[in-house]
């Protein structure tokens, strides 16, 4: 295990990383140096070839409770719009991770807090756990893309009661439309997350990057575009080592060694 900083801990399992957002006392509120950090640490990991996978998740009854709003409080409009700016910059740092990652949301996320498991690959609940966009019960609104990630996710209708009501949301309700992928007992939701953690970081990871590039490419291009770039990416995993090294083992009935070249 290694401390990060004095609320975010990293822990590593094989080619699994773990990163716990640890502020159990403000349920894993954001302030602006763990947003830094956090930034940071994602910057680093883009280069970091060791790891497969990412899950990220929480401690205690909070997830990410979304901002710390005490940093809101009388702060000037020029350094609040400064704040905002760092967090996108970090959001959208994780959501471009070539690693997949893994939401195991463990309690509370709202506000920032469903806006980073939204920036996630897949998002995993407790059966305690609860989401939200409660902003607009500030008089704001969602500033880490709330708005648009929950709109692509589950549909604009959708997005538009979770951020006009404010309202919190069980995760199975979320599941029902599409933005959490598996709800487990409290005590079983690390390692139903860590078991599939593990089973994504065994299979090739040239393939596993490029069919998340692939997905998040064609959700944004016309269909024909979107099997161009599939194609293009299956001809060059066929090319690969480990491609040759997928086909070899499966006719030779061996586990394969993949090596992500």
């Amino acid at each position: 295990m290694m401390r990060l900083h004095d609320h975010l801990v990293e822990e590593r399992d094989g080619a699994v990383g773990v990163l716990r957002i640890d502020r159990e006392e403000a349920l894993g509120a954001l302030s602006r140096s763990l947003v830094e950090r956090l930034g940071e640490y994602l910057d680093q990991l883009h280069r970091d070839p060791e790891v497969r996978v990412l899950v990220l998740t929480g401690t205690g009854r909070g997830f990410v409770a979304g901002a710390d709003i005490g940093e809101y409080d009388r702060v000037a409009p020029d350094a609040f719009d400064d704040y905002q700016r760092l967090s996108r910059r970090t959001f959208s740092a994780l959501e471009r991770l070539p690693q997949f990652t893994i939401a195991a949301v463990n309690g509370y996320a709202l506000g920032g807090g469903m806006e980073l498991a939204l920036c996630c690959d897949l998002i995993l609940a407790s059966e305690r756990a609860k989401f939200g966009l409660p902003e607009v019960k500030l008089g704001l609104i969602p500033g880490g893309g709330g708005t648009q990630r929950l709109a692509r996710a589950a549909g604009t209708r959708f997005a538009k009661e979770a951020t006009v009501t404010g309202r919190f949301y069980r995760p199975e309700e979320l599941r029902r439309r599409g933005v959490v992928s598996d709800v487990c007992p409290p005590d079983e939701l690390m390692p139903t997350v860590m078991e599939l953690a593990q089973t994504i970081a065994a299979n090739a990871p040239l393939a596993v990057r490029a069919a998340k590039r692939i997905v998040d490419l064609g959700a944004d291009v016309p269909l024909e575009v979107g099997l161009g770039l599939e194609q293009q990416a299956l001809s060059e995993l066929y090319r690969s080592r480990d491609g040759a090294e997928g086909i070899a083992a499966f006719i030779e009935k061996r586990e394969p060694k993949f090596i992500g070249q």
